[in-house]
């Protein structure tokens, strides 16, 4: 499945790391990723994800993580769509 996942962060040198190894972790593949700044303290973290796994296995630790603010996970699709579509 592709999913898209919004993400609100806490602006901090390390965060995206954080958010790239937890994917990783998880069984995810990071498909596309575009980020923003939200304002002095946030960021935007607009990401497509790749996996054969549910979704909730990452959206779950990624709210867990000190400095994501919010996770929402905005659509899903399969993967054989994707690539004979």
């Amino acid at each position: 499945m592709i999913y898209h996942l919004i993400l609100t962060l806490e602006q901090r040198p390390e965060v995206l790391e954080r958010v790239l190894r937890v994917t990783r972790h998880r069984g995810f593949r990071v498909c596309e990723m575009h980020m923003s700044e939200q304002d002095d303290k946030h960021l935007l973290l607009d990401m497509t994800v790749a996996s054969e796994r549910a979704i909730e296995l990452l959206s779950r630790q990624l709210v867990k993580l000190m400095d994501v603010t919010a996770c929402e996970v905005q659509s899903s699709q399969p993967l054989a769509s994707t690539i004979n579509g």
